[in-house]
């Protein structure tokens, strides 16, 4: 069964009446392939991609607002002209390949729990972005990592339905590192947002991995490590070498896990390059 919601309103009183036997519907690039992963599709489906309050991006002076069901090449273009997104629009707009990215949705993206090779959930993580999870009960706001944390648990007719990312000065990029071909999924993805001074002293870290362990996550010895230091991108990639070892990676049929690790420090290298834009 399939209904198309409306309005927002009437989307969270169907997943609310539907309960486990029910999901959100947006973009579908992940759910249409489940039979191929073989699980099993849920019973009904309300389809969210047309609800005006999930497909608006709001940019004010100290944040920006991302509806749930925004799409990645929506999402790409509307950041094109402001640098301290830099990480975002690159993760929206280099994911997969232009097909998907016109119908992959911003909260598909980060409600996807067994989806490990996100590009956005690193760029969310290192932008300290967070989620706003709605029912017919009321709204929440969490923070994305708690909301990566809870996303598998989430109670039957509660849906993801914002990002609300923070303004800053910072310099950031995005370095992600494809098996063969684009559209394939990256092995590794690094995202990082610095504070820097004139000298291009690191004065706040936020440097996120995703695709090498299950669940992106931040490197939070790597950000210590950097702060107070002239930003250096060779020097940034021996510091990621050494620490690297905190890494379990995970295993697959494309790599094993230790390759996801290894080629960490060059993607520090060239995020920090980027980002000092050398």
């Amino acid at each position: 069964m399939f209904y198309i919601a409306p309005s927002l309103a009437t989307a969270l009183d169907a997943l609310g009446d539907y309960g486990p036997e029910g999901a959100a519907f947006a973009g579908g690039t992940w759910i249409m392939r489940a039979p191929i992963r073989h699980q099993l599709l849920k019973a009904r489906y309300v389809a969210i991609g047309k609800i005006p309050e999930l497909t608006e991006i709001r940019i004010g002076a100290d944040t920006i607002e991302i509806g749930a069901a925004v799409t990645h090449a929506a999402l790409a273009s509307a950041l094109a002209d402001l640098p301290e997104f830099t990480v975002l629009a690159a993760a929206a707009g280099r994911s997969a390949n232009p097909a998907i990215r016109g119908l992959a949705t911003i909260g598909g993206n980060l409600a996807t729990s067994d989806f490990s090779a996100a590009d956005c959930v690193p760029a969310l993580l290192c932008l300290d972005a967070q989620t706003e999870v709605s029912s017919r009960s009321g709204r929440e706001r969490m923070r994305l990592d708690t909301f990566l944390k809870q996303r598998s648990t989430l109670a039957p007719g509660r849906l993801l339905t914002k990002v609300v990312v923070p303004r800053s000065r910072a310099k950031s990029a995005h370095a992600r590192l494809p098996l063969r071909k684009a559209g394939d999924y990256p092995v590794a993805i690094v995202s990082l947002s610095l504070d820097v001074d004139t000298t291009n002293h690191v004065r706040a870290a936020r440097i996120a991995i995703g695709s090498v362990e299950t669940v992106a996550r931040r490197w939070e010895r790597l950000e210590t490590a950097l702060l107070g230091r002239a930003l250096d991108p060779a020097q940034a990639a021996d510091i990621a070498a050494d620490l690297a070892g905190e890494f379990a990676g995970r295993d697959s049929v494309e790599v094993p896990p230790w390759y996801r690790v290894s080629v960490l420090p060059g993607l520090i290298r060239r995020a920090t390059a980027a980002a000092l834009g050398t």
